[in-house]
């Protein structure tokens, strides 16, 4: 018995010795951050700013890998399945991630538990747009027209699920108004019938807004999050106009597999951390529309558990509230 224990203690201290040269050792070859989207989209362009400044701070080469489809569960259910050797990591659209969990035809993985949380990257706001033929300026105005119509006016998302439907969901919740659901195949699309005045609203990225305000073809109404945009100062945010409790955000977090050792995901904090503070990056999420939000791993595993709630209770209220969908487009 004496020699069984010796021969198990031994054991457990080889595989502390193990992850420790494992920590230590990484990284001897380049770390892959997979993007669960095609090139170009808010996803990627967040991955590209931040990886090669994450190199640096790591000593090692970081390398932007695109693995689109399926609303960007290739992706995260490859990432989930991969190895926990810190050479593999997502950089996910957290709210996107959330909602699909809470999904009746969840992912193949379980996004509770099948990552580490390394780092947020990113948080992008979104508004509040009508077509210019809407009569609201504001928040209250177009709570108070949508009420006096019930399901007559239209708003866009980029498709069933998608963050952007989801906030539209859980505007109506929260103001108890209910609008007929436009779904498209991509936001492009959504914003393109919402400058032609196919569709009333849309809730979108800023970044996705933004190029087309000028035209005076749309009027942006509120920003979403709980503080104004650093991109629009001049926008008030919904809870400034009286939609209490509202907050949303299309956030990105860079993610490990679960299991991946504690020091190489504080070594990618760390380094995410280092790399947010560059003037480079602040300078470039702020031109996508974003602001720089890295953070610890106990910040990120926090604040992707509140995200997980959240969302799981929106959908679960918006199937009770379900709105009227018009055809898919």
């Amino acid at each position: 018995m004496k020699r069984l224990l010796q021969i198990a203690a031994l054991g457990v201290l080889g595989t502390l010795l193990s992850a420790g040269a494992t920590a230590q050792d990484w990284p001897s070859k380049p770390v892959r951050m997979v993007v669960p989207f095609p090139p170009g989209g808010a996803t990627d362009n967040a991955a590209r700013i931040y990886a090669q400044h994450l190199g640096d701070a790591i000593g090692g080469t970081v390398v932007v890998e695109n693995r689109g489809g399926a609303g960007g569960e290739i992706g995260a259910d490859y990432v989930a399945k991969a190895a926990p050797d810190g050479y593999t990591l997502l950089m996910g659209a957290v709210g996107s991630h959330a909602i699909h969990a809470a999904m009746p035809d969840k992912p193949g993985y379980d996004f509770a538990t099948a990552f580490e949380g390394i780092s947020m990257a990113t948080s992008m706001p979104m508004a509040l747009a009508v077509n210019a033929n809407v009569p609201a300026n504001d928040v209250q105005s177009f709570i108070a027209l949508v009420k006096s119509k019930p399901a007559k006016l239209s708003f866009g998302s980029a498709g069933p699920g998608t963050s952007q439907h989801m906030a539209e969901e859980l505007f109506q919740v929260t103001t108890q108004t209910k609008l007929l659901h436009v779904p498209y195949r991509g936001s492009g699309p959504a914003i393109t019938d919402l400058l032609g005045g196919q569709i009333d609203a849309v809730i979108e990225t800023l970044p996705a807004l933004l190029p087309h305000v000028a035209t005076g073809k749309i009027r942006l109404l509120g920003v979403t999050t709980a503080k104004r945009a650093t991109a629009l100062p001049e926008l008030a945010t919904f809870q400034e106009q009286g939609v209490k409790n509202y907050d949303v955000a299309t956030a990105y977090a860079l993610l490990a597999p679960a299991g991946t050792p504690k020091a190489i995901v504080d070594k990618l904090s760390l380094g995410m951390r280092q790399a947010a503070a560059l003037p480079a990056v602040q300078q470039g999420t702020q031109k996508l529309g974003a602001d720089a939000i890295a953070t610890t791993p106990a910040d990120t595993k926090r604040i992707l558990g509140a995200e997980i709630k959240k969302w799981a209770e929106v959908v679960r209220l918006s199937s009770e509230n379900s709105s009227p969908v018009a055809a898919n487009r």
